[in-house]
């Protein structure tokens, strides 16, 4: 990469990182402007269209980011859990919590554009989700208890595991850091939480071979 390469990417993490700042103080995407970002990222508003054609893009930008560095995470954590033989739960939970406050900033900005104002932003998000939950439900497959399981109902666990993952983001956000008890406790919680989720989808199993059976007698 030559030092023009260089320039040129960290210009494009300050305007990224001007955003996140910016929506730190609680201000939603859609409200804040061009000139609000490269004045916070230190550099003129012409430059900003060296990178980014619209504030939309460089939203979808910030999706791509994020989504792209927690799914590495999610990757490494699925290799753990693989050679474990089992779903490492609380490891896994607690990795995931203490990520998402290491990326807050991050996280406020998926968490609350989720649900925000800007409609390709809000769209890209939950494709994003989606993506996860279908990289979850092929994940299921690999596990003995699950792989009987047919892939409407490994999508359905998936999800629910995925949107269950989403509120305790909002939790813990909002959780200081000196707080260390109640962080604790939204673990514990979590990983019960998942493992209801995991014994609903056994006995799920077991229902639906009993009617079965049942309409089979009829």
């Amino acid at each position: 990469m030559t030092a023009r390469d260089e320039r040129k990417q960290q210009t494009r993490q300050s305007l990224l990182e001007a955003t996140l700042k910016l929506m730190k103080e609680g201000r939603g995407f859609v409200s804040i402007s061009l000139r609000e970002v490269t004045r916070e990222a230190g550099v003129v508003p012409t430059a900003f269209y060296r990178h980014f054609r619209d504030m939309d893009e460089l939203g979808l930008a910030l999706v791509d980011d994020v989504s792209l560095s927690l799914r590495k995470m999610l990757r490494d954590e699925r290799v753990k859990a693989k050679g474990a033989g089992h779903i490492a739960l609380q490891s896994s939970v607690m990795m995931f919590l203490l990520y998402v406050r290491q990326e807050a900033q991050s996280f406020e900005f998926l968490v609350r554009e989720r649900m925000g104002g800007s409609t390709k932003v809000r769209e890209a998000i939950q494709r994003e989700v989606r993506h996860f939950v279908t990289d979850l439900a092929n994940d299921f497959r690999m596990f003995p208890e699950m792989q009987n399981l047919p892939s409407d109902d490994l999508e359905m666990i998936a999800d629910l595991v995925i949107n269950t993952a989403i509120n305790w983001c909002g939790e813990i956000l909002a959780l200081t850091s000196d707080q260390v008890r109640l962080q604790y406790e939204l673990s514990m919680r979590a990983v019960k939480q998942l493992r209801l989720i995991f014994v609903g989808a056994s006995h799920w199993k077991v229902e639906q071979g009993a009617a079965e059976k049942t309409a089979a007698a009829v």
